[in-house]
């Protein structure tokens, strides 16, 4: 089974990186069945994997397309270092979405034949 890895660092909202990113890993968890699919949150990016989110209405909401892209089984890690740097505990994330550290990171970037980074 091919391994693809993404790193996502940048600022959730703001720009259309983080969903772009968000996009794509689900057009290919919801195709792709012969995939594994990982999700590593840097930096700012971190904050995206906070519950609670309540964007403007018709806006994207990345809690949301994170909570679909764990239900396809997408392993989802947010840096633990960044978190703490930002205030954030493992008790504010979405669901399934774990704190992370490099160790982690490291080894999916090892076993992947492929890496994203937004």
């Amino acid at each position: 089974m091919e391994t693809l890895t993404f790193i996502l660092a940048g600022s959730p909202y703001g720009d259309e990186k983080a969903w772009n990113a968000l996009r794509l890993a689900e057009a290919l968890a919801s195709t792709v069945k012969e995939l594994k699919l990982n999700i590593f949150l840097l930096g700012d990016a971190v904050t995206m994997a906070k519950k609670g989110q309540k964007p403007p209405q018709g806006y994207y909401n990345l809690e949301n397309m994170l909570k679909t892209l764990i239900q396809y089984n997408v392993n989802t890690l947010a840096c633990i270092t960044c978190m703490k740097a930002r205030g954030l505990e493992q008790n504010e994330l979405v669901e399934g979405i774990q704190a992370g550290t490099m160790i982690q990171l490291a080894k999916w970037v090892i076993e992947s034949q492929k890496v994203i980074q937004f």
